[in-house]
C-alpha cells in the first residue's frame, strides 16, 4: 500500500479520469439525496401533504449534521489528495485517522442534543399547529440514526479521494435502495405513517454506515494504525478549513429553510394560499433542487482527488484544464434544469401527491421563479468546491458564504414587505446573478496565478 498507487492522476487523460470519479460521485451524492425525496413521495402519498410540511421541518437538523460530516470528510479528503500529490504518507495517515475519531464523537455529541432540544427545533423551522405531531413523531426516528448517517457521508469523500468511486457509490446505493423498499412498506403496509419512513430512513444509513467501516480495514493508498486515531492539533487545523466551504453550503440551507419557512407561514397565512401550502411546496422545490445539485457537487467534488493531486504535484497546467472541462459539464447541468423547471414544473410537483389547484399554483411560481437562475448557481458552487480542492478556504468559504447567506437571508427578509409571499421565491435568482459575477472576477485572479506558478516552474 503507497501513495505511488495514485500516480496516474497526474498521467492519465484528464477527460477519463473525471469520467472515472465523477460519475461514481454524482451517483453517491445523487442516491444521497433521493432519501428525502423518497420520503416525500410516499409520505405525501400515504399521509398527505402535512405529513410532507413535516419532513420539511425536521429536514434541517439532517443538513446540519451532513454540514458537519462533509466539514470533516470533505476537508479530510482535499487534505489527502494534497498529501498523496506531496508523498506524504504519514501526514495522510494522521489526517485521515484524527478525521474519523472527529466524526464519531461529535455525531454522538450531536445526536444528544437533537434528542434533548427537540420542541425548540421543530418551532424555530416552521412547524405549525397542523403538521408538529408529525414532525414529533419523525425528528425522535431520523434523530437516532445521525451518528450512522454522519459517518457514511463523512467517509464517503474519503473513499473517493483514496481512489475508490465506485465502493462510494455503491455503498450508498445499497442504502437508498433498503430505503425505497422500506418505506412502501412501512407506510402502505403497516400504516406507520411519517414514522415507517423515518425507520426506513435511518436504515439505510446503517448499512451505508456498516460498509463505510468495512472499507477502513481495506484502503488503497494508506493503512490506519492505533497512533492514526490519536488528536493532533496541527492536523486538525490543516483538515477542517478545506472542508469548511461545504460546511457553510449545507448550514446555509438550514439558516435559510429556518428563515424561509418561518416568512413563508407568516406571510402565506395573509394570503389566499394559507400557512401550510408556501412552506411544504418550498421545501419540495429545495429538495427537487438538491438533486441538480447532486449532480453540479458530483462532478467537482469527483474531481477533487485529481485537482489536489495535480496541485500538490505542481502540475498547474492540467489543474487549469479540469477547471475548463468542469465548467462546460455544470453549465450543461444547468440549461437541461432550467428547461425542466421551466416546461414542466406542473408535472414535477405532481410527483408528491396530487394536491389543490392552489397548491399546484404556488408550486409552478416556486419552480419557475426559484430556479430560474439556477445554471448561474450550477457555475458559484462548483467553483468553491474547485477552490476548496486547490486548498483556498478563504475562498472558496467566501463565495459560499456571499450566496447563501450574506444575499440570500436578508433578501428573503425584505422581499415579502413588497412581494408579499411570493417575495422569497425571487431570493434565489438575485443571489445567483451577484455570486456568479463576484465568481468571474476571482477566477481571472486565481487562473493568473497558475500561470505565474507555471511560469516558475518552467524556470
Amino acid at each position: 500500500m503507497n501513495q505511488n498507487s495514485n500516480q496516474y492522476l497526474a498521467e492519465a487523460p484528464i477527460g477519463k479520469l473525471m469520467m472515472k470519479f465523477s460519475i461514481p460521485c454524482i451517483m453517491s451524492l445523487l442516491v444521497s439525496s433521493l432519501y428525502n425525496i423518497v420520503d416525500q413521495i410516499f409520505i405525501g402519498r400515504g399521509v398527505g401533504y402535512l405529513g410532507n410540511g413535516a419532513t420539511n421541518v425536521v429536514f434541517p437538523i439532517t443538513v446540519i449534521a451532513l454540514a458537519i460530516a462533509l466539514m470533516i470528510g470533505d476537508g479530510c479528503a482535499a487534505f489527502l489528495s494534497i498529501c498523496q500529490g506531496k508523498k506524504d504518507t504519514e501526514g495522510t495517515k494522521k489526517g485521515v485517522g484524527n478525521s474519523i475519531f472527529l466524526l464519531v464523537i461529535i455525531s454522538i455529541i450531536l445526536m444528544i442534543i437533537f434528542m434533548f432540544g427537540r420542541e425548540g427545533i421543530l418551532h424555530a423551522f416552521g412547524a405549525t399547529e397542523n403538521n408538529i405531531e408529525y414532525a414529533r413523531d419523525y425528528f425522535n426516528i431520523i434523530a437516532i440514526g445521525i451518528p450512522f448517517f454522519m459517518f457514511a457521508n463523512g467517509l464517503n469523500s474519503v473513499i473517493r479521494a483514496d481512489g475508490s468511486p465506485q465502493f462510494a457509490m455503491i455503498s450508498t446505493l445499497v442504502g437508498c435502495i433498503m430505503n425505497v423498499i422500506l418505506d412502501p412498506i412501512a407506510i402502505f403496509v403497516f400504516h406507520w405513517g411519517v414514522k415507517g419512513a423515518a425507520i426506513a430512513t435511518i436504515a439505510g444509513q446503517v448499512v451505508s454506515a456498516i460498509l463505510a467501516l468495512y472499507y477502513l480495514f481495506h484502503t488503497k493508498s494508506f493503512k490506519l494504525s492505533k497512533n492514526s486515531f490519536k488528536i493532533k492539533g496541527s492536523i486538525v487545523k490543516r483538515v477542517l478549513p478545506l472542508g469548511i466551504s461545504s460546511f457553510l453550503t449545507q448550514l446555509s440551507i438550514v439558516i435559510i429553510m429556518g428563515v424561509m419557512n418561518n416568512v413563508l407561514v407568516k406571510y402565506g397565512a395573509m394570503s389566499k394560499y394559507g400557512a401550510d401550502i408556501p412552506m411544504t411546496v418550498v421545501g419540495i422545490v429545495m429538495k427537487v433542487f438538491q438533486i441538480v445539485i447532486a449532480f453540479v457537487i458530483g462532478v467537482a467534488a469527483g474531481s477533487q482527488p485529481i485537482v489536489g493531486y495535480n496541485y500538490g504535484a505542481g502540475l498547474f497546467g492540467r489543474v487549469k484544464e479540469i477547471y475548463k472541462k468542469m465548467m462546460i459539464a455544470e453549465v450543461c447541468i444547468g440549461v437541461i434544469a432550467t428547461i425542466c423547471f421551466e416546461l414542466f414544473p406542473l408535472q414535477l410537483i405532481g410527483l408528491f401527491g396530487s394536491e389543490s389547484d392552489l397548491y399546484n399554483e404556488f408550486g409552478v411560481l416556486a419552480f419557475r421563479i426559484f430556479l430560474s437562475t439556477i445554471i448561474f448557481c450550477c457555475v458559484v458552487k462548483s467553483t468553491s468546491v474547485f477552490l476548496q480542492s486547490l486548498g483556498k478556504p478563504v475562498m472558496s468559504m467566501g463565495i459560499s458564504l456571499l450566496r447563501d447567506f450574506v444575499l440570500s437571508v436578508p433578501l428573503v427578509l425584505l422581499l415579502p414587505l413588497a412581494f408579499g409571499v411570493e417575495g422569497p421565491l425571487f431570493s434565489g435568482p438575485i443571489a445567483d446573478i451577484v455570486t456568479f459575477l463576484v465568481v468571474v472576477i476571482m477566477m481571472r485572479h486565481v487562473m493568473k496565478g497558475l500561470d505565474t506558478q507555471m511560469k516558475k516552474e518552467e524556470v
